[in-house]
């Protein structure tokens, strides 16, 4: 549910790491630590539970399938939207087009039967509003957003009716895409926070399209006009598409709006498209990228975990926070407070329409990649053989209480809130209900979430560093597979 821009190649690097799996090959797991952040002042406490009751979005169904979603705030002038197209995102590219999804989705606003890319770029710009097509990779939906001042608003919607229905795909913006994208593809292969995430996600996924992180150079040479003419004509479809607004708009409003410019949109009669779940993870292994002359070593370290809609999800949250959520998170103050191993260390977990991850990350100096990384897989150790403290598991808890009460300022991301519940057909009070639950989840909780999911038969561990410095060390972690800078599997040891 991100704007995205011309270059697009941001790259978020997941987070990955477990415990016993130091017990099971043989190496010395960290003692949990034992020192803490000292905080230099605090602020008064109140203990109550955070009470609220969300505004409700008005919804409803549209002639040509469209949900519509509306939350009014009018406390400013101005009017976000986004357009959610189920089954035109990346995830559902056939192997032998992989990219196609988002190159069509990049080219979309790149000319329109009656308008050039020059001309949106200054209609864009003369009115101060702002329109993107885009999906990910792995994503199932393509999504048009846009924001403009309220005054602005027929105009931008007016242009984005345009972008969507009527994209021509012209031969020579496809050029410029080419020739932008590959650029930034082919560095991508220089930075060590590339080829860790590359390799996390294959070894997390194998050859399902959940593994797929970026197009590669030889797969956008093969992007033409007539694939994304057919992709476009087969997936950009209104029959199980949402559209959300939020802001200075009433439902009302919305409707017509999106009646008078998306009226000819017809229905498909196509069937609901989903995800399936990835095969299976295998048991622990150490996997290794050999970048030679590294001066240090990149780890994700992680297992498959859970899907979004999982009764453990909140238990997970609060387990994730106190593993590496943040400068408090365990990871966090052990490797970086107070060893000094490096800048940073924290763990997250992606959770969507099919099983995710769960992963811990840092990057520490190549000579100290030994004792980093049994001190990260012993708070792995720590967090599934040892109660959490009560303090600690409260602050916790009401650190991710207090970032989703600072959450509610913002209309859009309130509007976020329910396009997840639209998603995942959430229950309607899930959001009010959520500081409850996140409250309500227990130290034996905890503890019982991270040995279900933090097995450290299944927990492997993806380094990105110098083989002669590191693979030795890594061996001592478990069975080890060595590849290349260019993603491929090379036999032997690094010579």
């Amino acid at each position: 549910m991100s704007s995205r821009t011309k270059h697009h190649a941001t790259i978020a690097l997941a987070l990955a790491i477990t415990a016993a799996a130091v017990h099971a090959q043989g190496a010395p797991a960290a003692p949990p630590s034992s020192k803490a952040v000292v905080l230099k002042g605090k602020a008064p406490v109140n203990e109550k539970v955070l009470d609220v009751k969300l505004p409700r979005p008005k919804e409803g169904d549209l002639a040509n399938g469209i949900h519509l979603i509306v939350l009014e705030d009018h406390r400013a002038p101005q009017v976000s939207f986004q357009l959610l197209i189920p089954g035109a995102g990346g995830y559902f590219d056939a192997a032998s087009s992989v990219g196609l999804a988002s190159a069509t989705a990049a080219m979309m606003r790149e000319g329109t039967v009656s308008r050039s890319t020059t001309q949106i770029s200054e209609q864009l710009e003369s009115t101060s509003s702002n329109v993107a097509v885009g999906t990910g990779m792995t994503s199932l939906d393509a999504t048009v957003s846009g924001s403009a001042l309220t005054e602005n608003l027929d105009k931008l919607f007016d242009l984005t009716a345009d972008i969507l229905l009527h994209p021509t795909f012209p031969e020579d913006e496809l050029a410029k895409y080419k020739t932008r994208t590959k650029a930034g593809l082919n560095q991508n292969r220089s930075f060590p926070g590339f080829l860790v995430q590359e390799l996390f996600q294959k070894v997390m996924y194998g050859d399902d399209p959940a593994a797929r992180l970026l197009m590669t150079p030889d797969q956008l040479e093969k992007v033409n006009r007539a694939a994304m003419v057919e992709f476009y004509k087969a997936k950009y479809v209104p029959d199980h598409a949402a559209i959300a607004f939020a802001g200075d708009i009433s439902y009302d409003r919305a409707k017509q709006l999106v009646e008078s410019r998306l009226g000819g949109w017809k229905k498909s009669g196509s069937a609901a498209v989903a995800a399936k779940d990835p095969p299976a993870i295998g048991p622990a292994k150490v996997w290794l990228v050999d970048r030679p002359n590294s001066v240090q070593t990149n780890f994700i370290v992680g297992t498959q975990a859970i899907e979004r809609t999982n009764p453990d999800f909140n238990v997970l949250e609060v387990m994730n926070s106190v593993v590496g959520g943040g400068p408090t998170g365990r990871l966090f103050v052990h490797l970086r407070e107070e060893k000094g191993y490096t800048y940073g260390a924290y763990s997250g977990m992606n959770a969507g329409r099919y099983r995710g991850t769960w992963s811990a990350q840092t990057d520490v100096r190549s000579d100290v990649t030994e004792p980093a990384l049994t001190d990260l897989l012993g708070e792995l150790v720590a967090i599934r053989d040892t109660t959490i403290p009560a303090k600690e598991l409260q602050d916790r808890k009401r650190s991710l209480v207090a970032g989703f009460a600072l959450s509610l300022e913002s209309p859009q991301q309130v509007l976020n809130y329910y396009v997840t519940s639209w998603i995942y057909k959430l229950p309607a009070d899930y959001w009010d209900k959520y500081p409850q639950r996140v409250m309500s989840v227990t130290a034996a909780q905890v503890q019982s979430a991270a040995r279900k999911y933090l097995d450290p038969a299944r927990m492997q561990i993806i380094a990105v560093g110098d083989g002669k410095k590191v693979e030795a060390i890594l061996r001592k972690f478990g069975k080890l597979e060595l590849y290349d800078t260019e993603g491929k599997k090379v036999m032997g040891v690094v010579p």
